[in-house]
């Protein structure tokens, strides 16, 4: 009876780790035959996987229906067997049992993927504390001052453009038929003689503003020309005494004769000639540039800041520069610390293009006191005015309410004028049009 059964296949000395493995119980009928593995197949499977910690122990993987009792199997057979259990072993998805290896890595790559996260979310969603409800205050920017400087002219603050225009000498008449004049109030600088006659005539320098409309344009006289030159200015008119065009020509004045630049001038059919030359600062300097006359290298009057006094004791002006027709008178007005101008007993005017009128009042009104003498005689049998520009003399200087007596030098002819006070300290001037009247005498100054 016994011999109807063969003995039970004996199972591998598998290493069983953590998970023990369970086998189905077979029936009798399978427990015989082929279960069965020698022993040295055993050892070869094993040393062939190589599995690291655990084998999974399955009752179909040890079946060979190749084996037949007796029979070893091929090497090939064992080697293909020992492969497929250690691929089985280290199978990763799904998982049947991880080995600690594994474990290791998956938990290794996740911790440093969360602290990957975390230093992502701290560098970039990082932001400054906001109180709640907290409004927002608008930037308000401030508008860049614009850049100024001191004109050289008058003292004012122009653009650097507007400094660095060259400067252009106009000569104005002042009889009675050309008032009221054009562009006088528009004028830096200021110089008033008599021409001939007595009859004065103003030179106008310009540099800070452009009037559109000046005139009406005279001739020239020697003395304007050397009062012009160190402001190395162009000089705009109409003609001149003889002695002027010589002295344009020998001492290399910018000319801008009417004569020869007819285009840049025009002759107003609302007054008659010799009355009715003018022009404009535009056109002036468009003429200065084709001359190539496009800057001023000179030196203005010192300046100073405004400071009109508290207790003027200087109010009423009077100059006698030629007959009552011709002389000049100012009041001092403390609001706009300047001097309301007035001629030949009314106020003196200026007339712009549109017909609007307004009276001259310059900040800063100076007497020089210079002697003078007639000259040749003009064609009309009038004789011309001479004065002794080169040299010193008397001078008094109407500011801020008051008045500061001293002394006028001018060493050249291209030398600009100096004024000192009665201890020879150098006399600034407020910024502003600056008003230069040239009297014969000091008697002929008078205030109070």
């Amino acid at each position: 009876m016994m011999d109807d059964f063969k003995p039970k296949k004996p199972v591998s000395p598998a290493r069983i780790n953590r998970v023990a493995a369970t086998t189905k119980e077979p029936a009798i009928d399978e427990e015989i035959g082929a279960a069965f593995v020698p022993p040295d197949q055993i050892a070869a499977s094993d040393q062939a996987a190589e599995v690291d910690d655990t084998i999974i122990i399955d009752s179909d993987e040890t079946e060979d229906p190749a084996v037949k009792d007796g029979e070893k199997p091929a090497k090939k057979d064992l080697k293909s067997a020992a492969n497929t259990k250690a691929k089985q072993a280290w199978h990763w998805w799904p998982p049947k049992i991880w080995v600690k290896k594994q474990w290791f890595i998956v938990g290794g790559a996740v911790l440093a993927l969360v602290i990957l996260a975390l230093v992502l979310v701290l560098v970039v969603f990082k932001k400054s504390p906001v109180k709640p409800g907290a409004p927002k205050k608008a930037v308000v920017v401030a508008p860049a001052k614009p850049k100024t400087v001191a004109s050289r002219l008058t003292g004012l603050q122009v653009t650097p453009a507007q400094s660095q225009l060259p400067v252009t000498g106009v000569m104005i008449e002042n009889s009675i038929d050309a008032r009221p004049q054009s562009g006088l109030d528009q004028a830096g600088v200021v110089y008033e003689a008599v021409a001939e006659g007595g009859v004065t005539r103003f030179l106008a320098l310009f540099e800070d503003n452009q009037p559109d409309y000046v005139g009406p344009i005279r001739s020239a006289r020697p003395y304007y020309i050397r009062w012009l030159l160190p402001f190395d200015a162009a000089y705009a008119h109409v003609g001149g005494s003889p002695d002027a065009l010589s002295d344009i020509s020998a001492l290399g004045v910018k000319d801008l004769n009417q004569f020869y630049n007819g285009d840049y001038y025009q002759r107003i059919s609302s007054r008659d000639a010799p009355h009715n030359v003018y022009t404009s600062l535009s056109q002036l300097i468009s003429l200065e540039k084709a001359k190539h006359y496009d800057t001023s290298n000179f030196t203005g009057f010192p300046r100073k800041a405004e400071a009109p006094s508290k207790t003027p004791n200087v109010t009423s002006i009077d100059f006698t520069i030629s007959g009552p027709v011709y002389s000049v008178h100012y009041d001092y007005n403390p609001i706009t610390n300047s001097y309301n101008r007035s001629v030949g007993g009314a106020p003196h005017m200026v007339v712009d293009k549109a017909g609007n009128s307004l009276q001259l009042s310059p900040k800063v009104v100076i007497a020089l006191v210079m002697s003078q003498s007639n000259g040749a005689l003009d064609a009309s049998g009038a004789y011309y005015t001479e004065y002794d520009t080169v040299g010193s003399g008397q001078m008094y200087v109407f500011q801020d309410g008051t008045v500061t007596p001293g002394t006028w030098n001018k060493a050249t002819d291209t030398s600009q004028f100096t004024f000192t006070d009665s201890t020879g300290k150098t006399l600034p001037l407020n910024p502003g049009q600056t008003w230069i009247s040239v009297v014969g005498l000091a008697g002929d100054v008078s205030y109070k």
